[in-house]
């Protein structure tokens, strides 16, 4: 019987605080991405931020089938050549360091990986791409801080995207006010949000599964999403 694939999953660097301990930074990932990969038949790893594995991920990739670059803060501006707009806000250079360098590195090695919300900016990042810091319809995609809104994205017929969904027209849980500016090198557009024509997946069509998605699949138990990276990983174990 074959193992399940192993998928990692970035986290976030915030202060928190929990039974005594206050404002004590912390890695932090929400529970509903472990879930989802679980239901997905893979083992969830949760990866903070390490020094040693920005300057060589390889031996940390070693142990992993996937990838997934979580949601969270902003992206510091200055890793992709920007000063920050005056929403920009919470940026950890340290996770951006360790997350650019293993998503490039992941890249390379043809290693499926998926990219939610922060995550799918940061896959463009990456590529070399840059950020709209304040998309001017904002309000779609963010109606209440710490709420999830709804709206519909459309997906490209074909596209990774729209085979990773299972359809061409999805309701999707948004929570963000950025988005992408200039499309990084090798990435694709494959879904869209109206009004404004927001750019809401990416993906790498020369990869076996490298897909950005603006929304949260993980907030939706049954949500197709981490089920095809799993399965995508699941093809790297049986290789």
């Amino acid at each position: 019987m074959a193992r399940r694939p192993v998928l990692g999953i970035c986290a976030a660097l915030e202060s928190a605080g929990w039974a005594a301990w206050k404002e004590t930074l912390a890695n932090i990932s929400q529970r509903t991405y472990s879930l989802c990969v679980a239901d997905a038949g893979a083992i969830p790893v949760i990866l903070p931020a390490d020094e040693a594995s920005e300057a060589a991920p390889d031996e940390l990739l070693d142990i992993l089938d996937g990838l997934i670059l979580s949601g969270g803060a902003d992206l510091d501006p200055a890793s992709y050549g920007a000063e920050p707009h005056g929403t920009t806000t919470n940026y950890k250079a340290e996770r951006d360091r360790f997350e650019l360098a293993l998503c490039r590195r992941a890249i390379e090695r043809d290693m499926p990986v998926l990219g939610i919300c922060r995550g799918m900016q940061l896959l463009n990042v990456a590529c070399g791409g840059t950020l709209d810091q304040n998309l001017a319809d904002s309000r779609v995609h963010i109606e209440t801080p710490g709420v999830f809104s709804s709206h519909p994205v459309r997906l490209e017929d074909g596209s990774l995207a729209a085979r990773a969904m299972g359809e061409n027209l999805v309701e999707v849980h948004s929570h963000h006010h950025q988005g992408i500016d200039r499309l990084g090198d090798g990435l694709i557009v494959s879904g869209w949000a109206d009004p404004g024509e927001v750019v809401e997946a990416i993906e790498m069509p020369d990869k076996t599964f490298v897909l950005g998605l603006i929304w949260h699949p993980e907030e939706n138990r049954r949500s197709p999403a981490l089920h095809a990276l799993a399965d995508a990983a699941r093809q790297e174990v049986a290789a």
